[in-house]
């Protein structure tokens, strides 16, 4: 595709049909505004949509010492990006040129004009997808700014918090960038400060929490005072798929996320197995489409909204938040995947975030590129961290415990990293001490003759197995030997199990409450499989709210 291909899709012109339906749209309402006035700004949460009638409007970066413009938009053209519909911020500025006429449409507006009009909603949706795109592929992006050290563990929280939720943003290195320390003074601060956000001229965060940035770029939504047909707890894609089935299908749908859409998967920098994506698709563009589908079709997504805790009350689930909300629904659909063990090894816990990583995405690769690093584990979740780590470092060590790449590894994995020159498979292998100064230096492994190994890297990427994540379940949610949900034929002699009729296959040993997903006991912890639980456990819930 070339450029001008790429351009095309981002900033398409609307036909005269289609600027004569929002004429005549009374979702629509056609404004005017003078040269320089703007019609939105960079930061500002929930703005709305824009299509140019007559005049342009200018699309500004004004984040820099020099505001620039990104893109000027003329007759038929529109304002926004992905944003628009997941309820985010604005990125950019608008500002009016010339003497303008608009059409500006609230966001719920431009969902239900999306919806009736599927050919005007599938050319504006095309065109946000490219344009989220073209941000994440602009080097010189300085909208949201990250300034923090890169042996910082907030800074590389921060800026994983902002990854995974799908935030574009420019890292400043204290170490590396000669302009960050101009920029602090101008700002007032120092290093102790840090890490800093700053959107535009306006936002400036010290060392924010992951719901301070929430708060700040718009990513926690209010939650309704209402009773939901459905609530998913966990953004990953079992509880994806269900929320976009289940708000397509008419079911007021809730999905509570403690930190950022796409789970485990959302870490992956290559599935290569999941069915339709021969080329293979990263978990963050997995995540990123599905989030923009459920928007789309009306599911609520409020981000940092951790669950503590579950109730009910008669028939209704209720769920305990954090910050001491509740949410009430009829159904629930538990779908909170499964955490990474730690490694607990000597060094382990001191090095964790400033060398020592659970996730191998740009985010940490940048931090060690052109270095020797150490992943550990016999997975496909370390096989695809190795594969892509193959490529921005120098050499990638792989230890596994086993005497076997193949035995818990897809086979097309393991036998693509015996390929690769720069990989070195390290088996019967395991980490027994880290040690280093300000950040990681040199990891020791030893096999199982008790023969020790020094390997110099500044960065252990650990991928060890996982547990589930069900701590927060009460009781009546039964759960097997190692803590995951039981469900289906495995509850219909349980005593828990109050119904005359038989469980469904995914319902828990409580009427009503379902699991999908890797949280699930004896489910495949695959992709695919995920998605297909949460898009099944919707038919299940039909049936239920059918009873009820």
């Amino acid at each position: 595709m070339t450029q001008d291909d790429v351009d095309a899709v981002a900033f398409p012109r609307l036909d005269k049909a289609q600027l004569a339906l929002l004429d005549v749209c009374p979702l629509s309402k056609l404004k005017h505004f003078r040269d320089g006035e703007k019609l939105f700004e960079a930061g500002q949460c929930d703005c709305n949509f824009y299509v140019v009638k007559t005049g342009a409007v200018e699309i500004v970066d004004d984040a820099g010492d020099e505001p620039k413009v990104v893109a000027t938009l003329g007759p038929g053209e529109f304002t926004g990006e992905v944003a628009q519909l997941t309820g985010g911020s604005a990125i950019f500025s608008g500002v009016g040129r010339g003497e303008s006429d608009v059409f500006e449409v609230s966001n719920e507006a431009l969902r239900e004009i999306m919806n009736v009009h599927p050919d005007l909603g599938d050319v504006i949706l095309r065109a946000f997808m490219a344009r989220r795109h073209l941000l994440h592929e602009m080097g010189h992006f300085t909208g949201v700014r990250v300034i923090g050290s890169r042996y910082s563990r907030g800074t590389l929280r921060v800026r994983e918090f902002l990854a995974k939720n799908l935030v574009p943003f420019t890292w400043k290195d204290l170490e590396d960038d000669p302009q960050v320390k101009r920029f602090l003074e101008q700002a007032g601060l120092t290093e102790a400060d840090t890490p800093v956000v700053a959107w535009g001229r306006k936002l400036l965060l010290r060392n924010p929490s992951n719901e301070e940035l929430a708060d700040a770029l718009a990513l926690r939504r209010p939650l309704q005072h209402t009773v939901y047909d459905l609530a998913v707890v966990g953004a990953g894609p079992a509880g994806l798929a269900a929320a976009v089935y289940g708000a397509s299908e008419g079911l007021s749908t809730v999905v509570l996320e403690r930190e950022a859409p796409g789970g485990q998967a959302g870490r992956s920098m290559r599935i290569e197995n999941y069915l339709g994506f021969p080329t293979g698709i990263t978990g963050r563009e997995l995540a990123e489409n599905a989030v923009v589908q459920a928007n789309k079709f009306g599911a609520h997504l409020p981000v940092a909204a951790p669950v503590t805790g579950l109730s009910f009350d008669n028939r209704y689930a209720v769920l305990h938040l954090e910050n001491g909300e509740t949410v009430s629904a009829k159904c629930l659909l538990i779908a909170t995947g499964a955490d990474y063990r730690l490694l607990g090894v000597e060094g382990c816990e001191r090095f964790e975030g400033c060398g020592v990583y659970y996730a191998a995405t740009p985010v940490e690769a940048q931090l060690c590129k052109g270095s020797d690093v150490v992943v550990v584990g016999g997975g496909n979740s370390a096989g695809q961290a190795t594969v892509f780590l193959s490529g921005e470092v120098r050499k990638v060590y792989l230890v596994v415990r086993g005497g076997d790449l193949y035995e818990r590894m897809s086979r097309y994995l393991a036998k693509r990293i015996e390929e690769i020159p720069n990989v070195e498979v390290v088996l019967n292998n395991e980490v027994r001490r880290m040690s280093g100064d300000r950040c990681l230096r040199e990891v020791e492994v030893v096999n199982k003759s008790g023969e020790a190994r020094t390997i110099k890297a500044p960065a252990l990427f650990s991928f060890i197995g996982a547990t589930p994540r069900t701590d927060w379940l009460p009781r009546e949610i039964e759960k097997d030997e190692k803590g995951f949900v039981r469900t289906g034929a495995s509850m219909e002699h349980s005593e828990a199990w109050t119904a005359r009729r038989q469980p469904h296959l995914l319902e828990t040993s409580r009427p009503g409450v379902f699991a999908a997903g890797d949280v699930r006991s004896g489910s495949a912890k695959r992709v695919a499989s995920a998605v297909g639980e949460g898009s099944m456990a919707v038919l299940f819930v039909h049936e239920y709210l059918k009873e009820m």
